[in-house]
């Protein structure tokens, strides 16, 4: 099918500064701001991208690692809830010590170059008990969440408390910490009151009062030593959004919380049909509907489903494209600020007193969130993914930032359902600019795309794209693009980066799945040599071990460049490193003042360099022999001594079982994950009659890191409770002694298969 865009009559974006609300000067010099449509950085766009990280909801010996592999997949800003009841669980007794060091947790953020955002409530919600507000806090003599005197006394303390551990932390004192969000979700949103029982269905006060709350709370974060670049506050389903606040946005495609009242299958959501979120002439199809005009702030996001945790009534697998996809949705849509949630999973901390501080309708422990990165360090292929999406913004995001949204007719009106109409969008100034397209959907089938004509009309010229994408895939394709004086007019590949490695420059392309790469150049141009316009590449050629892909040399007028291009799954598995060179790997890069480690499930590992001999020499790799593609990218071995140790399983009543571990389990490994497969509703696993992890079950393999467990684990057995599956239940209450008697025709409850899975650390340099 053939689809237009006329962008001849464009109308310029109007871009202004917000002013000193929005504003902040390190002691170095050093400046953040906001105009009304992007972040700034000395002057200059800077798109940012926040994933939510919870410390006090992992060991802080994970920490540190799991803060690298965010920044090397393209993080810039870390985001993480401060939950009161984590701090404060007995009143006037705070602890920030262990996985609650809130201060050791932001210098780590500072020591690799993460900027913070601190979300500090008083309530945050996050699945929490209370949404983070102690039990205590609920025998006072007021409300919660209101502006009385007794709850900005408690509020005060917890607010100073924060501050004292931060202090010298802030970016005017050169720290990372650049944002604070007041409140979560003030006068939308709520939680279950966890004190009492689900059958009274008791919530959390909600509240009631508007812009005068959120900002006697911000004036109070102030004067207790809380004083970042700007404050924020979330923005969506009419929460107020003072002026002075930045009001932070999401979208969430799989929304547990629906069946609370809805019943029968998730429905499609609009999260996947294209938006233009930075217009005030819009009116937008989903949940966007802001207080204010939306051109008077940016489109900037805090919640987009980086992943999204089971609840009771609804199991599920998350899918792991759904993220990236919705990463380019939001970007095609006008956000100039990524912000996922999750990005990292954990585990709830357990109580002084056993209390679970997870909400009821959540796992007690567990907050893997099936998020990027999980609970203990996974490495999903969401995480995979989204590398090549910041790698873009990171590089080409002071090209992108100005660019406006233009939508073809009708394009926010798409039915999510539909999966015959492509779905794309333009960010451009008229002259410039990238072709979005998503065939991705959430809770609907989507179909390949074949041969859909795409033609950009502009000022003096038209621009037609012939596109083919797989179903489930998205794309970011660029036209006018100037690589280094050289202009590329379009290209059915996606630019990832520029790096200047090797003594040349290139830039780096990958092909998404379905879709052959084709470059349309300016006249003049000489690829590889020869004098002519257009290189496609040879997308069905496969090297001799898969991989597939393709370097070119591009030339004009003595400007000279190249241009790798890489597949979608090379592209997954590609890792930036700090002096510009490429590591291709299917474990997890790893690099830090110390060097680059590699973090894999494999005892031998291949690898990939660009340039060729970008390992050479180091420790812990050596060369493989000669592949067909050694003249673009080097062919390394990375190995270990392999690990294999077997668990011990014994059935000791109906949905309980015994696991007993080596003495020497961590013995040469960075962590072991103990693989669970089973029947059953809920799984428990309990250590030194001690709850450490829970699952609700959907279907996938249920991790639990042994790491942090390891020295219990040489001394006791772990014990796996399977609570079941239950058919033809009764609950008998017609005796007359107020018995009740619970009458079940069948019960599933079955541990299948324990295995442990070795996780290997091998140091590259």
């Amino acid at each position: 099918m053939a689809y237009k865009l006329n962008l001849e009559n464009l109308k310029e974006k109007e871009i202004r500064p917000l002013g000193e609300d929005f504003k902040g000067t390190s002691a170095g010099g050093e400046e953040i701001s906001f105009t009304n449509y992007y972040m700034m950085k000395n002057g200059k766009p800077f798109f940012g991208v926040s994933g939510e990280f919870h410390f006090s909801r992992m060991s802080d010996t994970r920490w540190e690692d799991e803060l690298i592999k965010m920044k090397i997949g393209g993080i810039s800003v870390v985001a993480t809830y401060l939950f009161w009841i984590h701090h404060e669980e007995e009143e006037g007794v705070f602890d920030f010590t262990g996985c609650r060091n809130l201060r050791k947790f932001v210098e780590l953020c500072h020591k690799h170059g993460l900027y913070v955002i601190l979300r500090v409530g008083p309530f945050d919600h996050g699945e929490v008990r209370n949404g983070g507000i102690p039990d205590w806090m609920y025998g006072k003599p007021f409300e919660v969440r209101k502006l009385s005197e007794g709850f900005l006394f408690y509020t005060r303390r917890l607010y100073t408390k924060i501050a004292e551990q931060v202090s010298g932390l802030f970016f005017k004192d050169n720290g990372p910490i650049i944002g604070v969000q007041i409140d979560n979700e003030y006068m939308h949103s709520s939680a279950p009151w966890e004190i009492t029982t689900g059958i009274s269905n008791e919530w959390v006060f909600g509240g009631d009062e508007g812009d005068a709350y959120m900002l006697r709370l911000k004036d109070l974060a102030a004067e207790c030593g809380l004083t970042p670049a700007f404050y924020t506050c979330t923005g969506w389903g009419g929460a107020a959004t003072p002026k002075s606040m930045m009001p932070l946005w999401g979208g969430y495609a799989f929304r547990p919380w629906i069946f609370y009242s809805h019943k029968g299958e998730h429905p499609a959501t609009e999260e996947y049909v294209y938006q233009d979120f930075h217009n005030n002439e819009v009116t937008c199809t989903n949940d966007f509907q802001p207080a204010y005009k939306p051109e008077e702030r940016p489109y900037a996001c805090c919640e987009m489903g980086g992943g999204m945790t089971c609840c009771y009534y609804y199991r599920f697998q998350f899918p792991y494209k759904s993220v990236d996809a919705m990463a380019n949705i939001k970007i095609a849509s006008g956000c100039n600020f990524l912000g996922y949630y999750m990005f990292q999973g954990g585990s709830n901390p357990i109580g002084k007193y056993g209390t679970f501080m997870n909400e009821g309708q959540v796992p007690k422990i567990s907050y893997d969130y099936q998020a990027a990165l999980g609970e203990f360090g996974q490495v999903r292929e969401s995480y995979l993914r989204l590398k090549s999406i910041h790698y873009f913004v990171n590089c080409f995001g002071e090209r992108l930032c100005g660019l406006k949204t233009a939508l073809p007719e009708g394009a926010s009106d798409i039915d999510p359902r539909d999966h015959k109409t492509l779905r794309f969008a333009v960010r451009t100034d008229g002259k410039r600019g990238f072709l979005f397209v998503n065939n991705y959907q959430d809770h609907a089938a989507m179909s390949d795309k074949k041969d859909e004509e795409v033609t950009l009309r502009l000022k003096g010229e038209e621009i037609t794209w012939k596109i083919s994408i797989a179903a489930e895939e998205n794309a970011i394709l660029p036209f006018h693009f100037d690589l280094d004086g050289i202009d590329l007019i379009r290209a059915t590949a996606q630019p990832v980066l520029k790096t200047d490695v090797g003594g040349k420059t290139t830039y780096v392309f990958f092909v998404p799945d379905g879709m052959r790469a084709e470059f349309l150049f300016e006249e003049g141009v000489a690829i590889n040599g020869k004098q002519t316009d257009s290189y496609q590449c040879n997308q069905c050629r496969q090297c001799g071990d898969g991989v597939d892909t393709e370097l070119f040399e591009v030339e004009k007028e003595g400007r000279k460049l190249s241009v790798l291009v890489v597949s979608r799954k090379l592209a997954n598995q590609m890792f930036l490193l700090a002096n510009g060179g490429l590591v291709f790997s299917e474990g997890a890069i790893l690099e830090d003042q110390g060097g680059i480690r590699l973090e894999t499930e494999k005892a031998v590992n291949l690898l990939r360099t660009y340039p060729v001999d970008s390992l050479k020499g180091k420790a812990g790799v050596r060369e493989t022999g000669s592949i067909a593609n050694i003249q673009i990218l080097g062919s390394y071995l990375a190995e270990t001594a392999e690990r294999r140790s077997q668990v011990k399983v014994q059935k000791v009543a109906e949905g309980r079982y015994t696991l007993t571990f080596p003495e020497n389990l961590m013995e040469g490994l960075k962590d072991a994950r103990l693989q669970l497969t089973y029947s059953g509703d809920i799984g428990h696993a309990f250590l030194g009659n001690r709850m450490i992890d829970d699952n609700f079950s959907n279907g996938a393999v249920w991790e639990i890191g042994l790491k942090d467990f390891a020295q219990k684990l040489s001394k006791e057995s772990m014990v796996i409770y399977i609570t079941p599956l239950k058919e033809g239940v009764n609950v008998n209450v017609e005796s007359a002694m107020a018995a009740r008697r619970e009458e079940v025709q069948a019960y599933v409850a079955e541990l299948k298969e324990a295995t442990l899975q070795p996780v290997y650390e091998i140091r590259l340099e």
